[in-house]
C-alpha cells in the first residue's frame, strides 16, 4: 500500500472528496486483496488512476478488473495524463460511470 499519492491522484481527489459528487468517495479503499486509488462503496465502483507504467501491466490489470468484478465492483480507468491535462473531464468521467449526476 502506498502513503502518498501522486500528484494525478492527488488533483483527482480535490475534485471527488467531501462528497462533492453526491456520494463518498473512499481513497486506498481495500477490496478483497486489492487496494483501489478510490473507491464508491455506494456504488461499487473502483476509480483508478493509471500513471505511465500502465500499458506494460495491461495483462495484470485485466486481471485485477476481472477479479474486482467477480466481487460486484466496476472499473473506471483514467490516464494520468487525462486528469494532469483536463481535471474536468476526468471528472465527468466519474459523473457518467456513477450514472450521471453521482
Amino acid at each position: 500500500m502506498r502513503f502518498a499519492q501522486t500528484p494525478t491522484e492527488e488533483a483527482l481527489w480535490r475534485e471527488i472528496c467531501g462528497g462533492k459528487l453526491g456520494v463518498v468517495v473512499r481513497r486506498q479503499y481495500v477490496v478483497g486483496r486489492r487496494i483501489a486509488d478510490f473507491a464508491v462503496p455506494a456504488r461499487r465502483l473502483v476509480i483508478e488512476v493509471d500513471g505511465a507504467y500502465h500499458p506494460a501491466r495491461r495483462v495484470a490489470d485485466a486481471w485485477r478488473d476481472r477479479e474486482l468484478g467477480r466481487r460486484g465492483w466496476r472499473v473506471l480507468r483514467l490516464p494520468a495524463e487525462l486528469v494532469a491535462r483536463d481535471v474536468a473531464e476526468a471528472v465527468r468521467r466519474v459523473r457518467e460511470a456513477l450514472g450521471g449526476g453521482g
